[in-house]
C-alpha cells in the first residue's frame, strides 16, 4: 500500500518554519531541513514557493502583519514612533530570526509595504523634507533591528559558551581585563565590574537609545522651524 503524504499547507510551512528558526537558527536553515520536519519531499515545498527567499519574504510578510495589528498607538508623531518601536521590538523577540529575515528581504510584499507606509505616516505631519522623513524611520527602525539582533546573538554566544566550555563568557573576560593594563583596558574593566554591561539588552538601555534618537529627530524639526 503506498504510503500517504502527508497534508501541508502554507500555514503550516511557515509554522513549521518558524520551529526550526528556532532551534537550528537561520544559518543551517533550508528547505530540505524544513521538508524533513514536515515529513514531505523538498519538492513539494515548490509548489508553495518558488525558494527560499520567496519564503523567507513570506515570513518577513507575517512579521510586518503581526507589527501592524498589535500598534495602535496614536499622539504626535514622537508618541507614534516611541510605540512603533516598542511594538516591532515586542514582535520580532517573539519570533526567531525575525530581524535577520526583515534585513535580508525587499519590500515586495504587502504587509511589508504597509509596515513601511505606516512608519513614514508616523513623521508625516512634521515639516521635515521627504527625504528627512525617510532617514528618520529608516534611522529608527535600524536602532530597533540592530538592538534586538545585538540581544538575540548574545544570548546564542552565552549557551555556545556554556556547551563548548562549561563556564559562562564572564570569567573568561575577567581573566583577560587582569592581564591586561590600566592604559590598555583600565575604564573598559571598571565599567565591566560595575556591571554596566549587563544593561545590554535591557528595556532600560533601549529607552535610553530610544530617546537618543527621537531628540536628534526633534533637533532637525527645530532648526528647520527657525
Amino acid at each position: 500500500m503506498k504510503k500517504q503524504q502527508p497534508q501541508i499547507s502554507e500555514d503550516k510551512i511557515l509554522e513549521a518554519s518558524w520551529k526550526l528558526l528556532d532551534e537550528e537558527g537561520i544559518e543551517k536553515f533550508s528547505l530540505r531541513r524544513l521538508a524533513d520536519r514536515l515529513g514531505i519531499q523538498a519538492p513539494s515545498l515548490y509548489w508553495y514557493f518558488k525558494s527560499k527567499q520567496h519564503l523567507y519574504q513570506r515570513l518577513a510578510n507575517q512579521v510586518s502583519k503581526i507589527i501592524l495589528e498589535e500598534f495602535h498607538s496614536e499622539g504626535d508623531w514622537k508618541e507614534q514612533l516611541m510605540g512603533l518601536a516598542v511594538t516591532v521590538r515586542s514582535v520580532l523577540s517573539r519570533y526567531p530570526c525575525s530581524t535577520q529575515l526583515m534585513m535580508m528581504t525587499l519590500p515586495h510584499e504587502p504587509d511589508i509595504i504597509r509596515f513601511t507606509n505606516r512608519m513614514l505616516l508616523c513623521v508625516e505631519s512634521t515639516p521635515l523634507e521627504q527625504e528627512q522623513k525617510m532617514q528618520a524611520v529608516t534611522t529608527l527602525v535600524n536602532y530597533v533591528f540592530y538592538f534586538v539582533l545585538d540581544d538575540y546573538q548574545h544570548e546564542r554566544n552565552v549557551s555556545a559558551a556554556l556547551k563548548d566550555q562549561g563556564t559562562l563568557p564572564g570569567e573568561e573576560m575577567v581573566r583577560l581585563l587582569d592581564s591586561m593594563g590600566e592604559t590598555e583596558a583600565g575604564l573598559f574593566k571598571r565599567m565591566f565590574t560595575n556591571g554596566l554591561f549587563e544593561l545590554m539588552g535591557t528595556d532600560v538601555a533601549f529607552d535610553f537609545g530610544l530617546k537618543l534618537i527621537l531628540l536628534g529627530i526633534e533637533q532637525v524639526i527645530k532648526e528647520r522651524e527657525k
